[in-house]
């Protein structure tokens, strides 16, 4: 590790969620969906990828936009967006991404001589008589692509949604069924066989996964293929975690496991959804093995809202029996260990972002009253802008922002740069829920940056860092420096 790598692990000032990891050709590529900062709804932008040698993965190399959205040719204008999309290398060497086009219901299909694109619309997937998929009479409404090409060379796409509800954005009378799979022909493109139910959604009689109501199948199909094992990794009906079933067979029956992760840490050692570190909001992800390491990816929210999402990424074990335990949210999550306690760090990258009055699922619609409410990371820069200016808005008395870890061996004390209208004490903690080891009192004004310095009682070699602030009044949280 050259450098090191924080939580999100991209620049700041990116948004490419619903990732997912590859290695090709000794280089690790995420391919994501593209929020637009500030937009009304998801995927705005079209998709761009990042890449980063196996060796280190904290030299991140951004490879440029590697397909514009208006390549489809029904998207000329611009106007749809395209969602969450996957990329494999087919039987042929060539690179394809699959994505969702809007809601229409089409899986569009793009191909590439390189992974880092450019990729050229190739078409949507179809029958075998040329009917595009989700216009054939009885088809369920596909969603959010998945795909592998196994070892044999047979490429088998997933596909799916699990919207219990009436969904207004659906069109085309389709309807939401749960979870599919289709073995493609090798042109990548003509459906071979399938569609074929592998995943129940949440208000079925009967689960044919055996998951609980609440970890049912609802989106995000992810599919690896790990020794002789096939993981399929997605949303649940609650939207905030990552889920996995297993089978011997890339067409099932696949059996629920269990949680991967939670952008909140829900379910971890007993957490509640009404105990939630960090603000809640939808999620999808994939796993990949580097360096025979697994690492989960997945989403956190930032700008209170839903469709402002930045990448994460955590170390993931797979026990003998083949499950993974649920892994927590970390600061440090590609990174070799703890992050260093030298330097200075964006505020941003906290684990732990917990209101007095806890957390909430991010809402689609917001009005500015509920936003002056709220503490939510944001920026000041403008979408796209290649500048670093998160910071952590709107902290109110009985907040705490945690990270984890950090490496103090060498740190003495710290400095937090805060700016607001506020007074009060901010009191240093090493777990969440522990008793207070320092603290320092400030006063800040409106408009001027304020540094507040406290000392650090211990110094472990990974050391969980949580800054409750007693305080009247609000401010702003830029950055952490240790010296």
């Amino acid at each position: 590790m050259k450098k090191q790598v924080t939580n999100p692990y991209l620049p700041l000032y990116e948004y490419t969620p619903d990732c997912e990891p590859h290695v090709f050709n000794d280089r690790l590529y995420v391919y994501g969906s593209h929020d637009q900062f500030g937009a009304f709804a998801f995927c705005h932008n079209s998709y761009v990828t990042w890449s980063a040698p196996v060796d280190d993965l904290s030299d991140w190399r951004y490879e440029g936009v590697i397909l514009d959205k208006r390549e489809d040719p029904d998207n000329k204008n611009g106007k749809m967006d395209l969602y969450a999309p996957d990329v494999t290398q087919g039987p042929d060497k060539r690179f394809y991404i699959y994505y969702a086009f809007s809601w229409t219901g089409k899986i569009g299909v793009a191909v590439s001589d390189k992974p880092s694109g450019p990729f050229h619309f190739l078409g949507h997937v179809h029958y075998k008589n040329g009917t595009e998929l989700g216009r054939k009479k009885g088809d369920a409404f596909q969603f959010d692509p998945g795909v592998l090409t196994d070892l044999d060379g047979r490429v088998y796409l997933y596909s799916g949604f699990g919207a219990i509800t009436w969904f207004p954005q659906i069109r085309h009378g389709l309807k939401p069924e749960g979870g599919f799979v289709m073995e493609l022909e090798p042109d990548m493109v003509t459906i071979k066989e399938g569609p074929k139910k592998i995943a129940s959604k949440a208000n079925e009689k009967e689960n044919m996964n055996g998951a609980p109501k609440e970890h049912a199948f609802f989106e995000a199909s992810s599919i690896r293929r790990i020794g002789d094992t096939y993981y399929f990794v997605y949303s649940s009906l609650n939207g905030h975690e990552l889920c996995y079933m297993t089978s011997s067979s890339p067409m099932g029956p696949f059996k629920y496991r269990g949680v991967i992760i939670s952008n909140g840490d829900v379910g971890l050692n007993g957490r509640t959804k009404k105990e939630a570190s960090y603000p809640l909001g939808n999620n999808h992800g994939g796993m990949v093995e580097v360096n025979g390491q697994w690492y989960i990816f997945y989403h956190r929210h930032t700008n209170y809202t839903n469709t402002d999402r930045q990448d994460c990424a955590e170390k993931i074990t797979i026990l003998p029996d083949g499950s993974i335990p649920q892994v927590e949210m970390t600061s440090c999550g590609l990174n070799d260990g703890p992050l260093k306690g030298e330097g200075s760090y964006s505020a941003s990258i906290c684990s732990t972002l917990l209101p007095k009055k806890g957390n909430v699922f991010y809402p689609f619609f917001k009005t500015p009253i509920q936003k002056a409410r709220e503490t939510y990371i944001t920026q000041s820069g403008k979408d796209e802008d290649t500048v670093e200016t998160q910071y952590i808005h709107n902290i109110q008395n009985g907040c705490l922002i945690g990270y984890k870890y950090f490496d103090l061996t060498k740190a003495s004390s710290f400095i937090l740069t805060i700016r607001g209208k506020a007074s009060g004490k901010v009191r240093l903690r090493y777990s969440e829920k522990g008793k207070d080891e320092g603290e320092a009192a400030f006063v800040s004004t409106k408009n001027k940056k304020t540094e507040v310095k406290i000392s650090l009682p211990h110094k472990g070699e990974k050391e969980a860092l949580y800054f409750y602030f007693d305080i009247k009044g609000k401010l702003d949280f830029y950055t952490l420096t240790f010296e």
